[in-house]
């Protein structure tokens, strides 16, 4: 892959609202894609699926895009520990050539715990190193099927500002996740005006506080165990009380936005405001077999009135 293959030209246009969803994972395909052919008529601008212990995103995404004529999906993030760097540079250009502009691969040095486990991998203790190796090597490995006719679009999983300042170097810009708010403006400030900033924003359409913090605090907890998460936070300003258990009243509020669709809304602008291209939100529930269809359609009345940002 040459530089000229990602360049600024091939930043996609997301628009300014996504949608990141686990629960797709869990549905019967058939149904799963049934509901993303829903999103993509609700003018979502793309769906993001994980990589973790449930469908393989490279087979996943080209089921889901089959059927939708508009909505990008992109890998949120496909682990560098799952596959060879040839293996994912080849499905990144066959998905691409397939879906001209519709795919973008997401990638990431995952977790250590996840990595020891799940992949049986060893996970080193230079991420920003391996990430680097990696992309070398995805870049330098041979393809000899069908080109791509749109230049093939990736973004880098990233937190801290080395791997912030490669994800706009070496792809179209970065996905952040698990963020505040704050973290955009810092994240914008790094990345500089001409890369794709898409953090993901956690919401749960309940307003009492303590049922949306207990709500919350299911999707958090696993988090606060991954150091990468932590750590970040940490640079940020977030102290031990913040970050034991749970976390306190104030980092959840700050993490996942919880309340009514105004609210929830007001959470979005405030990253676009921020310095976001496009924000990705993961409705949680207390339920993961409960597809949140009626959350999203209540998310896609939204659209018309977020603001994104003016690039520099």
């Amino acid at each position: 892959m040459t530089a000229a293959e990602t360049d600024k030209a091939c930043i996609p246009d997301l628009g300014p609202l996504g949608i990141w969803s686990y629960h797709l994972d869990v549905q019967p395909m058939a149904l799963a894609q049934a509901a993303v052919a829903e999103l993509d008529e609700l003018g979502f601008g793309a769906l993001w699926v994980p990589e973790a212990v449930a469908r393989e995103p490279f087979a996943n995404a080209a089921l889901l895009l089959r059927d939708t004529a508009r909505i990008t999906v992109a890998t949120g993030v496909a682990s560098l520990h799952a596959r060879t760097a040839l293996t994912m540079n080849a499905g990144w250009r066959t998905l691409s050539e397939a879906f001209p502009g519709r795919f973008l691969l997401g990638l990431g040095v995952s977790h250590q715990a996840v990595v020891d486990v799940a992949h049986q991998g060893r996970y080193g203790t230079k991420p920003y190193s391996t990430m680097v190796d990696y992309l070398d090597t995805m870049d330098a490995s041979t393809f000899v099927g069908a080109a791509p006719t749109v230049a093939p679009m990736r973004t880098l999983a990233a937190l801290g500002p080395r791997m912030l300042r490669l994800a706009a170097e070496r792809g179209v810009g970065a996905h952040t996740y698990f963020v505040p708010v704050e973290h955009t403006a810092g994240a914008r400030e790094t990345l500089g005006g001409d890369a794709l900033l898409a953090p993901a924003q956690t919401v749960v359409f309940e307003t009492d506080p303590r049922v949306a913090r207990d709500i919350a605090r299911q999707f958090m907890k696993r988090y606060l165990a991954l150091p990468n998460y932590t750590n970040n936070l940490r640079r940020l300003g977030w102290g031990d009380d913040d970050l034991a258990g749970e976390g306190s009243d104030r980092l959840v509020d700050a993490i996942v936005a919880w309340g009514s669709l105004e609210q929830i809304a007001a959470r979005v602008q405030a990253h676009l405001d921020a310095g976001a291209d496009h924000v990705c939100v993961q409705v949680q529930n207390s339920n993961v077999q409960r597809l949140p269809a009626a959350e999203w359609r209540e998310l896609a009345s939204i659209i018309p009135s977020l603001r994104a940002r003016s690039a520099s």
